[in-house]
């Protein structure tokens, strides 16, 4: 099976701004106690490479990470950034469609996907082929936003047309933005049986975080693969997409400004 989804974002630059800002710290703490020294880990929709980098130093010495992604110039990104962040490290990288993945059965103790199964056209099936290249004991974890979970302060309603907005192309391109609540069961869905599910959240709520988090969504709106889509498609005109932009803007000076991002996760044991 081929991936049927679009990738909603891109990989414009005020994309790889958010990307570049995530960790193993921020972005996969529900994982990381699952971690040991000596572990194979397979990074799925590894981006610029800040997570792969983390879980290369977490299973360290012996471990190896594998990451994968299906753009081969967002991988070399992450090739670059590892390669200066951590020398030498026991990282490989090709490109893959999760949906088929190009590895035998059983061979990873880990297998991770960061805000990937909400893009994919078949999450259920993505994980069951997770699952297969995962070592019977090993963990799958997955982590996705869910968009319509996502809440702000001040009231604004341009963002309110900004989350309805988002949501409707997401869908039109074969993702499901809402994914964080869709987890658990994808993966009871998908065949495991011992899931643990959770849930953490980002939050921004310094002058700064809340510059950089509105500044990154406003350019995103007009200038990402997901304006051009928005457009294309019909979902919103330019003028439509400009006034959105410029309601996170305003919203990001709001001295009392405040955003959180609902991100549900699963721990599941092949």
């Amino acid at each position: 099976m081929k991936e049927t989804a679009v990738y909603t974002h891109g990989h414009h630059e005020s994309v790889l701004r958010s990307h570049r800002w995530r960790t193993a710290e921020n972005s996969a703490a529900y994982l990381i106690g699952e971690l040991r020294p000596g572990m194979s880990v397979l990074d799925v929709g590894c981006g610029p490479g800040t997570i792969t980098a983390d879980l290369a130093e977490l299973v360290a010495p012996g471990g190896r990470v594998t990451a994968v992604d299906a753009a081969a110039d967002v991988l070399e990104q992450a090739r670059a950034y590892v390669a200066r962040r951590a020398p030498g490290a026991p990282v490989e990288f090709a490109t893959a469609d999760v949906h088929a993945l190009d590895f035998p059965d059983d061979s990873f103790d880990v297998v991770h996907a960061h805000q990937v199964l909400q893009h994919v056209g078949d999450p259920v099936r993505a994980l069951r082929e997770m699952r297969r290249v995962c070592r019977p004991g090993g963990i799958v974890a997955a982590r996705d936003a869910d968009y319509a979970a996502m809440t702000w302060f001040p009231p604004t309603p341009g963002l309110e047309d900004w989350q309805s907005l988002y949501r409707r192309v997401a869908r039109a391109n074969g993702g499901e933005p809402d994914a964080g609540r869709r987890l658990l069961s994808w993966a009871r869905a998908a065949g495991f049986t011992e899931v643990a599910s959770s849930a953490t959240a980002w939050c921004f709520a310094t002058p700064e975080e809340v510059a950089w988090w509105s500044s990154l969504w406003a350019d995103r709106t007009t200038a990402s693969a997901y304006a051009s889509i928005a457009t294309s498609g019909h979902h919103a005109t330019p003028e439509a997409l400009t006034a959105i932009a410029e309601a996170w803007r305003a919203w990001g000076a709001a001295p009392d400004a405040w955003f959180s991002v609902l991100n549900g996760e699963i721990l599941a044991r092949a």
